[in-house]
C-alpha cells in the first residue's frame, strides 16, 4: 500500500511535467561542476555551478540518466555524468581499479550511442580518449586542480556555448521500454505495485533526507542477510517489484523529502511526509498543524482557525473531503529506513480528527498568549530545556498517530508533561492544554466515570486532584496579595508544588495554617472575604479526609485546576481594572 501510493504520486507528478518529477529512467542530480570543452574536444574550463544560499553552497540541479546502484567493489558507471574517478579517471586516492572505472565510463557511452552521430558527442569522446586529467592539469594551476580531484565531485560535460550534453542528447538517451517484458517471459515478473510485468532489480535506489540516516542515503526495501531471503532468491529479488515501480517510489520519496519540500515536516525523530491523491488545498495547510513557519509564525494559528471554522463556513476544505490523503513517518535504522507510522484516509476524515485534536486542546488563554497549538510548540513546552530533540524518541510519532487515528494520546505524554511541570514548578498554557486533551480523550474513549474537564474554571468539578490544584492556587494568591507591594523571593509554588501535587496530606495542613497569617496582612476586607469564600467553596467539596497521595491522572487534574484558578484570578483583576477606569 505504501509503495503503491508513492508510485502513483510519482506518476501524477511526472505527468504534470515542469520539473517536479524526473521522467522514468532519469533523475535530478546536484552537479557542482561542469567540464567545458570546445567543439574539437579541447579543455576550456571547469564551471562551478554552486551558489551560496545562507551559509551553505548549493549546487545546481540537472536532469541526468538515473544513477547506477553500486555496492561493494562493483564497477557501474553513470551515463554522461559521474564522479571524477569514473568520468575523468582522476585518481587522488590511488585506487588500483581506476583504469577499469574510467574505461567503463567511456565504454558505456560508446554502447549507448553506437548509432548516434552527433558532433557534440564526438567532441566529448575525443576529449575522453586523450587523457583528460593531464589535459586539464596543463591548463589549471596545480593546487586548484589537486583540490578539485580530492573532492571527487559529481560532474557532467558541455560544449562551450551549449547546454550540458545530457540536455543536448536528451532525445538520444536510452528510455525505459515497458514493452520489452511481457507476461510469461523469463525475465519478467508480475509487479503488485504498478500492476504490470517487469524485470525485478537486485537493489533499489537510496532515499536521502531522512533525519539521522546516513548522508549518502538509505534504503526502504532491502534484503542484505541470507536469513531474510527465501525460495533461492537473493537481495531485492525477494521483493517482487519491477524496476519501473522501484524507480518511481524512490523518486517520489526523494522528492517529498528533498530540500525545500513543502510536503514534509519533522515530528520528533520521525521525518514525516504527506501527499494527497490529487491536488488539494488541505495539502498546503497540513504542515502548519505540526511545525513552525519561520517567515510567518502565526501561520499555524491561521491554519487551525480555518480548520475549526470550515464545517460552518463552507470553506474549500469541505469540497475536498473525498480525496485520499497519506501520511508516512520514517526514521533511520542502520543503513535502512524504518516506517514509524503510516496513515491513509480521506481528507474529510483527517480534517475531522485534527479538528477534534484542537478542540480537545482548547483551554482558557492568558491575554498575552497567541494561542499557538502547533505540535512543535506543544512538544517544546514539555521537553528538557524546551528543546524538541530532548523528547523521548517515540513520543512525537505516537502523539501524531493518536491525532491522525482519533485514538487516545500515549500515556507517556501525560507522564512527560507532569514531570516537566513538577521540575519547573509552573503550569504553562500548552502544558495544561495537553493534560486536558489527554484526560478528556481517555475518558471519552474508555467511557470512564470521571468528569470531563472544561475549557475554563469549573466550580462543579468535584475531582480531588482538580480541587486541590485550585486550593493551591488560592493559597498562593493569598500569599502574593499579603506581601504587596513587596517582592517575594519565592512563593509557595516554588517551594511546595511538587509535594502538594503528589502527597497533599504532607503539605496542605501546614499551608492552611500559614494562610491565616497571610490573610491578616491583606488590607482590604473585601479581598480577604473574597479569598475566604473561595476557600470555603473548595474545601467544602473535598470531604473530610485529605488524600494521602495523588496518582498520575490526579496530578494532571491538580495542574489543570491550578491553571484554571490562576487564570480566573487574572480575568477578575482585568474586569476590576476596567471598572475602575470607567468610573
Amino acid at each position: 500500500m505504501i509503495l503503491q501510493a508513492l508510485y502513483e504520486y510519482y506518476q501524477r507528478k511526472a505527468a504534470l511535467g515542469g520539473g517536479d518529477a524526473a521522467p522514468e529512467g532519469f533523475q535530478w542530480k546536484d552537479l557542482p561542476y561542469l567540464i567545458v570543452i570546445d567543439r574539437q574536444g579541447n579543455f576550456v574550463r571547469i564551471e562551478d555551478t554552486q551558489e551560496k544560499i545562507g551559509k551553505k553552497l548549493k549546487a545546481k540541479q540537472f536532469l541526468v540518466p538515473i544513477a547506477p546502484v553500486r555496492s561493494g567493489s562493483s564497477i557501474r558507471p553513470g551515463l554522461l555524468w559521474d564522479q571524477m574517478e569514473y568520468a575523468l579517471g582522476a585518481n587522488p586516492r590511488k585506487r588500483t581499479d581506476i583504469a577499469q572505472r574510467f574505461d567503463s565510463f567511456r565504454e558505456r557511452i560508446k554502447i549507448e550511442f553506437a548509432k548516434v552521430n552527433h558532433p557534440s558527442l564526438q567532441a566529448l569522446q575525443s576529449f575522453l580518449d586523450t587523457n583528460p586529467v593531464e589535459r586539464i592539469g596543463n591548463v589549471l594551476p596545480a593546487d586548484e586542480w589537486n583540490k578539485l580531484q580530492e573532492k571527487n565531485s559529481f560532474i557532467a560535460f558541455r560544449i562551450d556555448g551549449e547546454q550540458p550534453l545530457t540536455d543536448v542528447l536528451f532525445d538520444q538517451l536510452p528510455k525505459p521500454d515497458h514493452s520489452k517484458i511481457v507476461p510469461g517471459e523469463a525475465l519478467g515478473a508480475f509487479c503488485p505495485v504498478s500492476g504490470g510485468n517487469g524485470v525485478v532489480p537486485s537493489t533499489h535506489s537510496k532515499i536521502k533526507g531522512v533525519w539521522g540516516a546516513q548522508s549518502a542515503g538509505a534504503t526502504l526495501v532491502a534484503f542484505n542477510l541470507p536469513a531474510s531471503e527465501s525460495y533461492g532468491k537473493t537481495q531485492n529479488k525477494n521483493a517482487q517489484m519491477s524496476e519501473f515501480a522501484a524507480d518511481g517510489y524512490t523518486k517520489a520519496l526523494n522528492m517529498l523529502l528533498g530540500d525545500g519540500s513543502k510536503n514534509r515536516v519533522q515530528v520528533g525523530d520521525a521525518s514525516t511526509v504527506f501527499w494527497s491523491e490529487k491536488d488539494a488545498g488541505f495539502e498546503n495547510e497540513f504542515p502548519f498543524f505540526w511545525s513552525v513557519d519561520k517567515d510567518n509564525p502565526d501561520r499555524g494559528i491561521q491554519a487551525v482557525e480555518t480548520l475549526l471554522k470550515s464545517p460552518y463556513t463552507g470553506a474549500a476544505i469541505s469540497a475536498e473531503n473525498a480525496i485520499r490523503f497519506y501520511v508516512l513517518g520514517l526514521s533511520p535504522n542502520a543503513a535502512r529506513i524504518s516506517v514509524r507510522f503510516w496513515h491513509t484516509g480521506t481528507i474529510g476524515e483527517f480534517a475531522d480528527r485534527i479538528r477534534q485534536h484542537f478542540q480537545d486542546l482548547k483551554i482558557v488563554e492568558p491575554k498575552t498568549d497567541k494561542g499557538n497549538y502547533a505540535l512543535f510548540f506543544l512538544l517544546s513546552d514539555i521537553a528538557l530545556e524546551n528543546k524538541v530533540d530532548n523528547i523521548p524518541p517515540n513520543l512525537a510519532g505516537n502523539i501524531m498517530r493518536a491525532i491522525l487515528s482519533g485514538e487516545p494520546y500515549p500515556a507517556t505524554l501525560l507522564q512527560q508533561a507532569v514531570r516537566r511541570i513538577r521540575a519547573k514548578r509552573d503550569v504553562r498554557r500548552t502544558q495544561a492544554a495537553l493534560l486536558k486533551a489527554y484526560l478528556n480523550r481517555f475518558q471519552r474513549f474508555h467511557k470512564t466515570k470521571e468528569q470531563e474537564i472544561n475549557v475554563s474554571l469549573d466550580l462543579n468539578n468535584t475531582s480531588p486532584g482538580y480541587r486541590l490544584g485550585r486550593l493551591f492556587a488560592v493559597l498562593e494568591k493569598i500569599q502574593e496579595d499579603a506581601h504587596k507591594p513587596a517582592i517575594l523571593n519565592a512563593t509557595i509554588r516554588d517551594r511546595f508544588y511538587g509535594a502538594a501535587s503528589s502527597s497533599p496530606v504532607s503539605v496542605f495542613p501546614q499551608l492552611l495554617k500559614l494562610k491565616n497569617h497571610h490573610l491578616a496582612k491583606i488590607e482590604h476586607p473585601s479581598h480577604r472575604k473574597h479569598h475566604e469564600n473561595i476557600l470555603t467553596e473548595i474545601i467544602g467539596g473535598l470531604g473530610a479526609d485529605m488524600p494521602a497521595h495523588l496518582n498520575m491522572d490526579d496530578q494532571a487534574r491538580f495542574a489543570i485546576g491550578y491553571y484554571h484558578q490562576r487564570q480566573a484570578f487574572f480575568v477578575k483583576a482585568e474586569k476590576e481594572t476596567s471598572t475602575e477606569i470607567k468610573n
